[in-house]
């Protein structure tokens, strides 16, 4: 923590400033150069927003700057395209300078987009040098060979050769919504696939997705703030709507392409691509219900695609960062379900154990396969996964761990409720060598959190009380601070996690945090309860969650007081809460809540909630729209005025049928603000804003539920 804060912000501003207390920490981490290089990303201080590219020498101990910001910008400072933009609100990406990177197979060369333009940096000697570029650049990147650095701008795909040669487009757009080696909306928004090319092995030809969005319903994303100007046109494929054509094509650099074929029809969602010197390319397309997928391979010479593989599952398939890809000696590597269990498999075969629950494949390499996994929910292990059954862990204990390992060298991020901050840390043969250098911001407290089993599900759920607060004293009214939606987690054992609860709670209030039914680290069946009944469920767990630790803290916790308050899913919740369940819920604040599933995108409503022209019903009673006349609560409505994931839309009809039933509310609007709060000063005055509301609504409550 070596950061100090001399101003004195309030903890709120302090928050938004430094991202969640997360700039100034190792990010982006890689082990390259078999094992002797780490490349990461990290801020110069805990409070700058501009990250500069690093690399630790495992042999001589030393970390030193490959590419920084300030030295290749200069003054001119950084500018954004609308299309990074965009492509950041994807990736949920508030920092600037360098934010991601690419490099050769070697790690000895590095490609990165800054201010609109190619950068290629010499890892081993450092320093960067911009390539020629035309238009504003987005996700450069550098072959495998390290002589060309591919990158997309104004909807081409194209090349430029590592020396500054040879500039030119490779696949340009032959139609005003046709976009080329970039993901479509559901793809970076849903499926945790941001990409939209992938180099072969030897720099001699790529997979290119090719996206057109003219089926895509227009939407218009306004401004009202700033009349003068224009609304964005925005194609957005709401539920039951047409998606974008997405078809993926091998193209030369000589510029001769193929299509790459499969059944479009029954699996118009291409969900995964990889191309690694473990063989042909793999590619996963999957069913627009998402309960079947193939693999294929790909002929590298025609673009004939050979199925290999096909999984199927009566709820939903999980797409699974890393995989499906070959591993070594080509034998193919997927994540499969069984034993009720996401595991790792190699040609079908399960080579992880039952209960160790996978959620990311990290890297594969000749020795196995590395991942993130959990036998216990709240904490997440490194694990390598041997292709010979073989399973090593390469972290333990109650934390939250994440990181890369190659060739005896392991780096680890590490979190935990006992420790501040994040801490990375540098391993040999499994030995601790040494830890990156760490600017992260101290929030001035650590916060005290209670990790409770609650329920007869054992819902994983934090409490945080006041600091000062002494058990049995008095009892507290309430505020649940929930996300609850499915495939999100929030309770985890790190401390990081729970600053801005513990500094809620401090105003005042006992904090519950609990993730119900649907949020990852338990299993399939746990996942899929919530099929066609997400408002049921989520809504249950929240309940049954604040029962329990009123019944394990009955002198301190006031159910006659009960406040809840959330963002996005979180705040879908919140006003679910007093809508349904105003016998447990007194107040409610509901930030970006996405009130009409019909509104919201294919993948991911259609997962849960299934086609609205099949499941009329199963949409009815998910919407809140219908249940307007219920309010008897006070609600607050947050809203960004210029969301384009959750947009608008959502808060404002549901404002407009409780205003028609006439049910009074709030409603707060952000000026500018997109899904993620980003403005320092706004975010400050949201949160204080948000204590108050409910802080009065909970004093004027009856001391009797109703």
């Amino acid at each position: 923590m070596t950061d100090p804060i001399t101003d004195a912000p309030s903890f709120p501003r302090l928050f938004a400033r430094t991202l969640g207390f997360s700039l100034g920490v190792p990010r982006n981490l890689r082990v390259v150069a078999g094992g002797e290089r780490i490349l990461f990303i990290r801020t110069p201080s805990g409070t700058s927003r501009t990250g500069a590219l690093w690399a630790y020498d495992v042999l001589n101990g030393e970390e030193r700057v490959v590419a920084d910001p300030a030295e290749l910008l200069g003054s001119s400072g950084e500018e954004l395209s609308p299309q990074e933009r965009a492509r950041r609100e994807r990736a949920r990406e508030s920092a600037g300078g360098i934010v991601s990177y690419a490099t050769d197979t070697k790690g000895s060369v590095a490609s990165f987009a800054l201010s609109g333009k190619v950068w290629l940096a010499d890892v081993v000697r450092g320093g960067a040098r911009e390539l020629p570029t035309v238009g504003a650049a987005i996700d450069p990147r550098v072959d495998p060979v390290g002589q060309r650095v591919a990158y997309c701008a104004d909807g081409a795909l194209r090349l430029v050769g590592a020396d500054c040669s040879d500039e030119r487009a490779l696949v340009e757009p032959d139609g005003e919504e046709v976009v080329w080696g970039q993901a479509e909306f559901v793809a970076a928004e849903e499926m945790e696939r941001d990409r939209g090319f992938w180099w072969s092995p030897d720099g001699q030809s790529l997979l290119v997705e090719r996206y057109d969005n003219t089926p895509v319903r227009v939407w218009h994303v306004a401004d009202p703030a700033n009349p003068d100007r224009e609304p964005v046109r925005h194609r957005y494929p709401g539920a039951g709507t047409d998606n974008a054509d997405v078809t993926l094509w091998l193209v030369r650099i000589g510029g001769d392409r193929s299509e790459v074929s499969w059944d479009h029809v029954a699996y118009p969602y291409l969900t995964r691509v990889s191309w690694s010197s473990y063989g042909d390319p793999v590619i996963q397309v999957t069913c627009r219900d998402q309960t079947r997928s193939q693999i294929h391979t790909v002929d590298p010479g025609t673009g004939v695609a050979s199925l290999v593989r096909e999984l199927s599952d009566d709820i939903w398939l999980d797409q699974v960062v890393g995989v499906p890809a070959l591993g070594a000696g080509g034998r193919l590597v997927t994540c499969e379900d069984s034993e009720d269990t996401r595991r790792v498999c190699v040609d079908g075969e399960a080579v992880s154990p039952p209960g160790l629950h996978v959620r990311e494949v990290v890297g594969i390499d000749d020795e196995g396969v590395l991942v993130t996994a959990s036998t216990e929910p709240i904490e997440v292990q490194l694990v390598r996964i041997g292709y010979d059954v073989v399973v090593t862990q390469l972290t333990s204990g109650g934390a939250v761990h994440s990181g890369d390992s190659a060739g005896g060298t392991t780096v680890v991020a590490r979190g935990a409720l006992d420790a501040d901050g994040i801490r990375v840390v540098v391993l040999r043969d499994g030995i601790d060598v040494a830890e990156l250098e760490n600017h992260q911001v101290y929030a001035g407290f650590r916060p005290e959190v209670t990790m409770l089993r609650a329920g007869a599900r054992e819902l994983r759920t934090a409490v945080l009380f006041p600091r000062e607060h002494e058990r049995g004293s008095r009892r507290l009214p309430v505020i649940m601070d929930p996300y609850g939606g499915p495939h999100a987690q929030m309770v985890v054992a790190a401390s990081r996690a729970f600053l801005e609860s513990q500094w809620l709670a401090d105003q005042g209030f006992c904090v519950i945090v609990a993730d119900g039914r649907g949020t990852p680290g338990r299993g399939p069946a746990w996942d899929r309860t919530v099929r066609d009944h997400l408002a049921e469920v989520t809504l249950a767990d929240q309940v049954e969650a604040l029962h329990a630790v009123a019944d394990a803290y009955p002198d301190d916790v006031d159910l006659d007081h009960v406040g809840i308050t959330g963002w996005s899913y979180g705040g879908y919740l919140a006003a679910l809460a007093v809508l349904r369940r105003p016998d447990v819920f007194h107040v409610a604040v509901a930030g970006a809540p996405p009130t009409d599933w019909g509104l919201y995108d294919t993948f991911y409503t259609e997962r849960y909630l299934g086609h609205p022209d099949e499941q009329p019903e199963v949409y009815r009673a998910a919407s809140l729209i219908d249940d307007a006349s219920k309010l008897e609560r006070p609600l607050m409505l947050i809203h960004g005025m210029v969301d384009d994931n959750v947009v608008v839309a959502h808060t404002l009809r549901l404002s407009s049928a409780l205003l028609a039933a006439g049910r009074p509310h709030t409603v707060l609007p952000l000026s500018g603000v997109t899904h993620l709060t980003r403005q320092e000063v706004v975010a400050e005055n949201l949160k204080l804003l948000q204590v108050d509301f409910l802080e009065r609504a909970l004093s004027s409550v009856e001391s009797a539920s109703p």
